[in-house]
């Protein structure tokens, strides 16, 4: 019997790291993304689904968090498995341990590690030591977990990806190199509005226009919020201080003044346009309450499919 594209991805995928978007194929991404929303299906009709029946994951969390805490753990528990949450006063990596040390003890008790961290290095220096599956939960330069949800969340919503416009508005962070390099791997268009000086990195913008070549994609960079918002189906925004960088918040209230998603700025979008947010959000700084709590706004099916996304994740890679 001849094996299927499904399969073959399925074989692919397996014992490989989730360090980011930019390390996967645009298959390899649909699929994932595919996989996300049949896995919710079966959650949804109460179907059993436990492909990771007495497996592992340890999550080690450098950063605190709402949403990644409880999908990742929700998430092994409904594919079959166990998570131990692991924050760095539980580790030795607390007292000094090295990261290649920890790796390869925890590859002896586990199926795989979800880390949230700061330095992308991280990440990098404990996959490159583990003999196991290694998921990028966040770091300062990717969250490729949250972007892998959020395309999700468009494809159910307007049930394409191809060809649309996602905008946007705000600071040049992590979240926005996750969804600029899922953008241009998906054959979406992706504009980006930063103040001056808070662009995005000048490799992730030079890797994701490389890729998106490939797909027909475009990716459009700005100052002028306006600019990048005209036409969009999709608009999106994050906190302009990002976790790490409250000390400058102040300077970037001042910034990012002109850069807030309102009802104003998004009259610039198309009428059926939806509004995404990775949350936490602050209503009143980057996006006002009518726009975050209106009509157009997804942000609460985008933190559900968290869940779907990272099992989707988790059952093909470990």
């Amino acid at each position: 019997m001849a094996e299927t594209v499904e399969q073959a991805l399925a074989v692919q995928l397996k014992g490989r790291d989730f360090i980011g978007l930019v390390d996967y194929t645009s298959e390899e991404i649909r699929y994932l993304i595919d996989l996300a929303i049949d896995l919710k299906k079966k959650q949804k009709a109460g179907e059993v689904y436990q492909p990771l029946k007495g497996k592992t994951l340890g999550m080690i969390f450098e950063k605190s968090s709402t949403r990644t805490r409880v999908s990742f753990e929700v998430g092994m528990y409904q594919l079959g498995g166990h998570a131990l949450f692991l924050s760095k006063n539980d580790l030795q990596i607390g007292r000094g341990e090295t990261i290649a040390d920890t790796a390869q003890t925890m590859s002896r008790y586990l199926d795989g590690i979800m880390i949230r961290t700061y330095a992308h290095r991280t990440v990098i220096e404990l996959a490159r030591n583990a003999t196991v599956p290694v998921i990028n939960g966040l770091t300062d330069l990717s969250h490729p977990c949250q972007a892998l949800a959020d395309y999700q969340t468009v494809l159910e919503k307007k049930g394409r990806l191809e060809g649309l416009k996602v905008a946007y508005i705000g600071d040049g962070n992590n979240m926005v190199h996750s969804l600029l390099m899922g953008a241009a791997k998906l054959g979406v268009n992706f504009a980006v509005a930063t103040p001056q000086g808070y662009e995005p990195d000048n490799e992730v913008l030079q890797l994701s226009r490389d890729a998106a070549v490939k797909t027909g994609a475009s990716v459009q960079f700005t100052n002028d919020p306006k600019e990048a918002i005209a036409d969009a189906d999709v608009v999106y925004t994050d906190v302009w201080a990002s976790m790490g960088f409250e000390a400058e918040q102040k300077e970037r209230e001042i910034a990012f003044k002109q850069f807030q998603v309102n009802e104003e700025l998004a009259k610039y979008a198309k009428s059926d346009y939806i509004f995404m947010h990775c949350l936490p959000a602050h209503r009143g700084e980057e996006v006002s309450e009518g726009v975050i709590d209106g009509a157009h706004s997804v942000i609460f099916d985008q933190a559900e499919n968290r869940l779907h996304a990272q099992k989707a994740v988790m059952a093909a890679i470990m």
